[in-house]
């Protein structure tokens, strides 16, 4: 008996390009935040038929929520989920905005107009850093969701 192989990765070739796609179009006024399966087929750069599995998987998923027509097949994009919007960029996730912080850091200590400002923005980057990434980011997740523990 031979062992079954696992099936092809699809998410970062086929079902991400039209997340990507669905997310950017709802979220651009000329769609009227709903677009067309058939304005996605393009923006995605994929054949329709790819676009219409990666649809349909989204929408299983809880990434995308869709109209169909009476067969079933998805006509239209109503909505995208909030992970959505995190996934492709749209929204912040506690490592990009980490990132962002640390490249903020060292871009301050390289303008600093004075020795003292710089060794000042310097000393916050190399903290920072050193705190690393996992910390970072759990600092930054508490941040974006307004959660910041008050010292008593």
């Amino acid at each position: 008996m031979s062992t079954p192989q696992p099936l092809a990765d699809t998410w970062f070739t086929r079902d991400l390009p039209v997340l990507r796609a669905i997310v950017r179009l709802i979220d651009e006024p000329p769609h009227g935040s709903a677009p067309y399966l058939g304005a996605v087929v393009p923006a995605s750069g994929l054949p329709k038929p790819q676009v219409v599995s990666a649809a349909n998987a989204l929408v299983t998923a809880g990434y995308a929520e869709a109209l169909t027509n009476h067969a079933g097949e998805i006509v239209r994009f109503t909505a995208v989920s909030g992970e959505a919007r995190r996934l492709t960029g749209l929204w912040p996730t506690p490592q990009s905005e980490w990132d962002r912080l640390l490249e903020q850091a060292d871009a301050r200590a390289a303008g600093a107009m004075t020795d003292v400002e710089r060794d000042r923005w310097r000393a916050f980057a190399d903290a920072a850093a050193a705190i690393g990434p996992d910390d970072g980011a759990l600092l930054m997740s508490a941040l974006i969701g307004g959660y910041v523990p008050r010292a008593r």
